[in-house]
């Protein structure tokens, strides 16, 4: 009799040991990891670009680590602030994996660091089935998105922990329906706090730091009723309160511009999935 092994579950099982050990290796620093995903385009770089120069100027030791298939410019955006920060180049590959991102921060991160801010690559389907050993994960979409987004992308609103909603200032210009859109992620994701933004007028600014203090601090996280589902199905996504875990291994090598650059491949690849496509646990409206 013929076995039938999904390499997919495997794959994801593999992924969630590495995101445990790399929980607990923050945590054991007095860290967090703050995972952000969004379509391209949503205007992630630049609330990031705000939320740390916040955190510099109230003194609140942060990092950020941004990836990108090509291009440095989200780090270099993001060094303004004044924070480290830590460019990935993933030629090609449409997510981050926990194992990836352990390697990058092995000594790189400062000792001190409280927040890790980890900007992933601009996609709302694959990175959604990554847990990154994160204790707060946000999904963004901009005004300019339309309402019925996380309908379209139902794993990766709704195994949010927090939805950021931003361009907010040209909501009424687009006939963005704020009341429609609330709606859909509580469909999708029901009692999960939704904040709106706004980096050009500062509309919110400051609050997504505010929300990953606090859960730092001990603070309640919103689980997520997907997360549950899966949680009882075997395969956790990292979202919830449940967080303890572990270490992560990389080697950066700075190039003298206020960040650090790190590429993927000039390392040992540890897939041994097909990718960039075609992860388990996505709605079938989800596989491309």
């Amino acid at each position: 009799m013929c076995r039938v092994v999904d390499l997919q579950q495997a794959v994801l099982a593999k992924n969630d040991r590495s995101a445990q050990d790399l929980r607990a290796g923050l945590a054991a620093r007095g860290a967090i990891a703050v995972n952000l995903l969004s379509s391209p385009g949503s205007g992630k770089t630049a609330l990031l670009e705000s939320e740390l120069t916040i955190a510099r100027e109230r003194g609140v030791p942060v990092a950020a680590l941004t990836a990108d298939l090509a291009t440095e410019n989200d780090a270099t955006r993001l060094a303004r602030s004044g924070v480290p920060v830590k460019q990935v180049l993933t030629d090609g590959l449409c997510h981050l994996e926990a194992s990836m991102l352990g390697r990058y921060l092995d000594g790189w991160l400062p000792e001190a660091t409280e927040l890790l801010f980890v900007e992933n690559v601009g996609n709302l389907v694959c990175p959604a089935s990554y847990d990154l050993g994160e204790s707060l994960r946000v999904a963004l979409a901009a005004v300019t998105e339309g309402e019925d987004k996380p309908l379209k992308y139902p794993t990766a609103f709704g195994l949010a922990n927090l939805v950021v909603v931003t361009k907010a200032d040209i909501a009424a210009a687009v006939e963005f329906d704020e009341a429609a859109f609330r709606a859909n992620v509580q469909r999708v994701n029901p009692g999960v706090e939704i904040l709106l933004t706004s980096a050009r007028t500062g509309r919110g600014r400051g609050d997504l730091l505010d929300r990953a203090l606090a859960v730092r601090a001990g603070g309640p996280v919103h689980l997520p009723v997907m997360a549950r589902q899966a949680a009882t199905d075997g395969h956790t996504h990292g979202t919830g309160d449940d967080h303890s875990h572990g270490h992560g291994h990389g080697h950066g090598h700075s190039h003298g511009h206020g960040y650090s650059h790190e590429h993927p491949h000039d390392q040992e690849h540890d897939h041994d999935h097909p990718h960039p496509h075609g992860h388990a646990h996505l709605p079938a409206g989800e596989r491309s």
